[in-house]
C-alpha cells in the first residue's frame, strides 16, 4: 500500500501517516491477509445430558455457613449461589435447590 503512495505523492513521514491510516480503516482490517495458522474446523458443543448440576465448595465460616452450593443450569448458562453448611443432607440440598431455584 505504501510504494502506491510513493509512487505518486510523497511528504515527510508519509509511512506513518499511511501505517497510521491502514490501522483505522475497517476495510484496511477486513481484507488484510492473516499471517497466523488458521484455527481449524469448529467443533460442535455437546448438549448436555443433565440440565442442572450441582457443587458444594468448602469457605471459612461467615454467619454460621462455612460452604456454596453452586448450581449450574448448563442449558441457560444460568448459575446460582446458595450458602450452606458443609454437613447439609442430601434432603437439606434438595429443600435448598428448590426454594432457590
Amino acid at each position: 500500500m505504501t510504494k502506491l503512495v510513493i509512487r505518486n505523492y510523497w511528504w515527510l513521514e508519509v509511512m506513518r501517516d499511511v501505517r497510521r491510516y491502514i490501522e483505522s480503516c475497517d476495510m484496511c482490517q477486513r481484507i488484510k491477509n492473516r499471517m497466523e495458522v488458521p484455527a481449524g474446523k469448529l467443533k460442535l458443543s455437546k448438549v448436555p445430558e443433565k440440565l442442572w448440576t450441582h457443587l458444594v465448595i468448602k469457605l471459612l465460616v461467615v454467619v454460621g455457613k462455612n460452604a456454596i452450593l453452586v448450581i449450574c443450569d448448563r442449558l441457560s448458562k444460568m448459575t446460582y449461589f446458595v450458602a450452606t453448611t458443609e454437613g447439609t443432607l442430601t434432603e437439606g440440598l434438595a429443600r435448598l435447590f428448590r426454594n432457590n431455584v
